[in-house]
């Protein structure tokens, strides 16, 4: 062995020392490495962060950019809207949920994916009074396997179509992932609504469906539009509907006057108010549901027109809104800013939102675009509670966020464009149509997994150029003796499977690809086949909490434990080689 190979074994197992000991940041953790690995000689200086610009790590980005996007548009809600009750029955739930869960993931990214179907699945659970220990790992596991099925679904295969392109000239295309990927999803979706519950240790069960929410609940106004739906209607027409997004109707406002009574029956009309009470989020999705609009809504073109955002915010005794009302503030023509609600120790107001006087120690809940909302907060004297913000659906744009992102993906599978370029253009036309705002790109970009890849990439490009990832390949070739090639295949993809329920899967691809490559090369085989193999395995990590960070994310609301995920977890991974090898070998044969 050459310095440069011990230097870089011996730098590369601190790195995995420390990634599965995860005390420090793995970001920080990589970066450093890079930092070492350039003093150390063993990484050029002139290639030193090369990885930032690498195309993978801009697709990634960008990727993250068009899933809160396509969130933002209600992309997600507008397909769970007509598929999720909370009516059926467990496995018939688990089965449906994972299913839209796995379509998500193959064409935004599984993270994005999770984030949005955990809050629907946490609600179904709460009303259906079950705990959602039994349903959001199956979910979670669901969009880990969804993500499979196309280049864009997870880091891991967007890794490996890159590797391919330095290796061999040519990347994967957008669906090369998709047979092997397909059959897999199918096959695990299968294991986890049929068995794989199951599995989840009965004793481990809380109910916790409703932890964490910790929102207050408001009294708010919602206009009625000349194109609403609910015209014509009754309040008590729109129980249901209310009761979906648990939200009270309290009553109607007609020409500035709330009605006397309820007015259940009363028919709502064009200009009409409607009075509601609930939590923001549910507020915010009954008004998108009900085709409404908050008071004074054209000011900043209803709900729909940009970026919004909502933020709660408690107003201290010092506050310029003690004692006045958004009228006297004049809030709206001078900030921009709608007071959309008002919580006061769960009080019920007679008086319009608008004209009501604010009290020191209520709640107020702000409405409008996002620098407005920081801005009119700081001018009002108001605390705005960070871990209480929430972003406005824009659901009138959710046909139109997915023909974009159809497009691109049309473009770039004909040919026309490469991937990043139709991405970065769907990005650029998201922020054109006012889809995402200027922070939210930025925002939407998970950093830490960008400067991992970036930093990593340059330390497994000096593993290639010095020998090392050859010798790695040597050494398992050495081990396996006679064994046939299907057997090395399945060999590969268990020890990536396993680095990757300890490791980033990012990190793991990235070192298990050019093994797989150069394994390929000493048997003279196709190496399409290790590389669809390593693809697959390093996109399964079910066996721990920290392997995928969908399986992070799930862990406090869904009160698991880290011994929990490998009773489920294990067999799906021996289900997913026993399936995965022949899948591989059929549509990529050797």
């Amino acid at each position: 062995m050459t310095y440069d190979q011990i230097f870089l074994f011996a730098l590369l197992g601190v790195v995995f020392s420390l990634l599965i000991w995860g005390r420090v940041r793995y970001d920080l953790v990589a970066f450093a490495a890079l930092v070492v690995a350039v003093i150390g000689g063993v990484v050029p200086t002139e290639r030193a962060f090369e990885g930032f610009g690498h195309e993978a790590v801009v697709i990634i980005a960008l990727v993250l950019i068009v899933s809160r996007a396509m969130t933002n548009a209600g992309a997600v809600e507008l397909v769970a809207r007509f598929v999720l009750s909370t009516t059926r029955a467990l496995p018939t739930h688990i089965g449906v949920i994972s299913v839209i869960g796995a379509a998500l993931s193959a064409v935004i990214n599984n993270v994005a994916a999770l984030v949005m179907l955990m809050s629907l699945d946490m609600e179904a659970a709460r009303k259906a009074k079950r705990s959602v220990t039994r349903t959001l790992m199956p979910l979670s596991f669901a969009t880990i396997l969804g993500g499979m099925i196309t280049m864009i679904g997870t880091p891991p295969n967007i890794v490996v179509a890159q590797f391919r392109s330095r290796a061999l000239g040519e990347p994967f295309s957008m669906f090369d992932f998709s047979p092997v990927g397909l059959i897999c999803a199918v096959i695990g979706i299968a294991f986890v609504t049929l068995i794989g519950w199951r599995l989840i240790p009965k004793g481990e069960q809380r109910d916790v469906a409703g932890e964490g929410a910790g929102s207050g609940i408001f009294v708010a106004e919602a206009g009625v539009k000349a194109d609403s739906k609910v015209l014509g209607q009754t309040p008590a027409d729109l129980y249901p509907l209310a009761d979906t997004h648990d939200v009270y109707i309290l009553g109607l406002v007609r020409r500035g006057k709330r009605l006397r009574g309820f007015a259940a029956g009363e028919e709502i009309r064009k200009s009409d108010h409607l009075v509601l009470e609930g939590d923001p989020a549910s507020i915010e999705a009954f008004i998108g549901a009900a085709e409404l609009n908050p008071p004074g809504a054209d000011a900043h073109e209803g709900l729909t027109g940009q970026s919004m955002t909502l933020i709660e915010a408690i107003v201290p005794h010092n506050a310029r809104m003690v004692g006045r009302t958004a009228l006297d503030l004049r809030l709206l023509y001078r900030r921009g800013v709608t007071l959309l609600g008002v919580s006061r120790q769960g009080q019920r107001f007679r008086q319009r939102v608008r004209k009501l006087p604010i009290r020191a120690g209520d709640l107020v809940l702000l409405l409008g675009p996002e620098n407005r909302v920081n801005d009119a907060a700081e001018w009002l004297g108001v605390l705005p509670l960070a871990e209480r913000r929430h972003s406005v659906v824009q659901r009138s744009k959710a046909l139109f966020t997915i023909g974009v992102f159809a497009a691109a993906v049309a473009a770039a599978v004909a040919g026309l464009v490469p991937l990043v370029v139709a991405l970065a253009a769907a990005v650029a036309i998201y922020a054109v149509f006012r889809v995402i705002g200027p922070s939210e790109v930025y925002e939407a970009v998970e950093w830490p997994v960008i400067v991992l890849l970036g930093s990593l990439i340059p330390l497994g490009l000096a593993l290639e150029d010095t020998g090392g990832t050859q010798l790695i390949a040597e050494g398992i070739l050495s081990l396996t003796g006679t064994l046939p090639v299907w057997a090395i295949l399945a060999l590969l993809m268990i020890v990536t499977m396993t680095l990757s329920d300890f490791l980033n899967n990012v990190a793991t691809a990235l070192i298990a690809a050019p093994v797989g490559l150069d394994i390929a090369r000493a048997l003279d085989v196709n190496p399409d086949a290790f590389l669809m193999g390593v693809a697959v395995a390093a996109s399964c990590a079910f066996l721990t909490p920290i392997g995928h960070k969908n399986n992070t994310i799930i862990m406090g609301p869904g009160g698991y434990r880290f011994g929990d995920y490998w009773r489920m977890g294990l067999p799906l991974e021996i289900l997913i080689i026993a399936v995965g090898v022949p899948a591989v070998l059929t549509f990529w044969p050797l």
